[in-house]
Parts: structure tokens; sequence; C-alpha cells
């Protein structure tokens, strides 16, 4: 969970594939109106595998636009949540951190409770006793960040949610590519409005060396059904999206919240 600078070359490479706004509601204005529109929020100053994570992820999805005819506009400024700039937006994706401020979380939260759709991934649903946001505690299903594995490894997963969209031509198990995998207090699962899809393979434990995850019930992709939102506990480090496998189950996920599917 450290935090680390993004070297200048990283800056670079996400200069040159033309990802960064520094405001997204300027790329809106530019987008066409006839398309949904999607904003993803990131950031440069945490820990660099969460960044280097962001950079693949900007590069997928802007791949993913294109393909499935979605406008897309990516910032780096938090302070685009706000209620008159979420409002063309029909999904915000979170991909490696959170709302800072209590503003920004009160204009999430309207943005949700007013059919708004979320993706977020690994942590940006990190909270624990500090984070004081209970809103988004029931949001994510009651779980407070509980342990972690370390270091990242790869991890077999079970596709439990059949007959959702968002799984629609998977296996009954993969190999999910190298990650820290977050263990959750109480489990998402104990919700009665989440909806479980994927779960860590109870036959990877123990998972780590140094930081061991040896029981519990892991759920690594859900849904809250109060809302339109999906998590995905991926999101850690270079190798997220050398899956195809993977990779199809993100592409399912954000056509089913642009209710595409």
């Amino acid at each position: 969970m450290g935090r680390g600078p993004v070297s200048k070359y990283l800056v670079a490479l996400i200069l040159c594939f033309g990802m960064l706004s520094s405001s997204a509601a300027a790329g809106a204005q530019e987008s066409t109106p006839q398309r949904p529109r999607v904003l993803i929020l990131y950031s440069l100053n945490v820990e660099t595998d969460h960044v280097l994570f962001a950079l693949d992820a900007l590069r997928f999805f802007a791949a993913l636009a294109q393909k499935e005819n979605f406008a897309l506009d990516a910032t780096t400024n938090w302070e685009d949540l706000n209620d008159a700039n979420l409002q063309p937006y029909q999904l915000v994706v979170w991909l490696n951190e959170s709302p800072h401020n209590q503003a920004e979380r009160e204009a999430f939260e309207r943005y949700m409770t007013k059919g708004g759709a979320w993706l977020g991934f690994h942590v940006s649903a990190y909270n624990d006793k500090t984070t004081k946001w209970p809103w988004f505690l029931t949001f994510i299903g009651g779980g407070v960040f509980d342990n972690n594995s370390w270091p990242p490894l790869p991890a077999k997963l079970i596709v439990d949610g059949r007959a959702s969209p968002v799984t629609r031509n998977l296996p009954e198990t993969f190999v999910s590519p190298t990650n820290e995998w977050y263990r959750w207090k109480p489990s998402p699962r104990l919700d009665s409005h989440i909806h479980v899809l994927l779960t860590l393979d109870p036959s990877n434990y123990p998972l780590g060396i140094k930081g061991l995850l040896t029981y519990g019930d892991v759920p690594a992709v859900w849904t809250n059904t109060q809302y339109k939102m999906l998590y995905m506990n991926m999101g850690h480090g270079d190798k997220i999206f050398t899956s195809p496998v993977q990779n199809t189950l993100i592409e399912n996920a954000t056509e089913w919240l642009l209710g595409k599917n």
C-alpha cells in the first residue's frame, strides 16, 4: 500500500498516447453527443505499480472505446468529480485512487443514486477505520481492507455468476495474471445486495510469500445490485491486461455498465 513518485518517463509515456487531460470537462464538450461517455479518473502520485496499471488501462480503454464506439475522457483532476461535470457521463471509472475530499465524495454519491454507473479497480475500493465514508462502505459491500497477498502473484479464479452478461464467454475457472490480492472483512458476499461474480479459488492458499492469504472467502469481482456498479480486485502492476480471458471480462463489464449487453 506504499506510495512512490512517478518517473518523468512514465508521464511522458501517458502524454505520447494523448490520454492525459487537465480537465475532463473540456474533453466532454468535444465528444459526439450520440455516443455513451466514459470518464476515467486516476492519479500519478501513488504507488508505482498502481500507476503502471493505470497506464496499461488507459491504452486498453482507448482501444475499447474505438471498438465499442463510446467517447472516452481521462483526467488526473479529481475535482472533476462534481455535479456539473459528471452529468454527461454514463460511466465513471476509478483506476488507482478514490475521491480526495467530502465535496467529491458527495458528488459521486449523487451521481450513483441518480442512476450513474461505476467501475472500480483494486485500490479504488480500499478503505479502513480511518476512511470515514459510511456510504461508500455500504456501496462496496460492507467490508474493510483486512489483508493482502505479497508479492504479487497469479491466482486461479472461480467464475461464480455464470448467468451474468459480465461473465459471458468465460471458462468455469482461469488463471488471473500477477496481482496483489485483497481480502475484505467481513466478506462482501455476506451482504444480501452483493452479487459475487468471481472468487479466489481456495486451492491458491497459501497465496504469497511475505504477505500470506491462507484462508477466507475472497471475492474478486462483484456488483451491488442496488446500483449500476462493478468492482474488480485486479489492478496492481503491468501484467493485468496480459490475459485474453480477463480482458474479455473487463470488456464485458464495461459493455454491461454502458447498457450495451
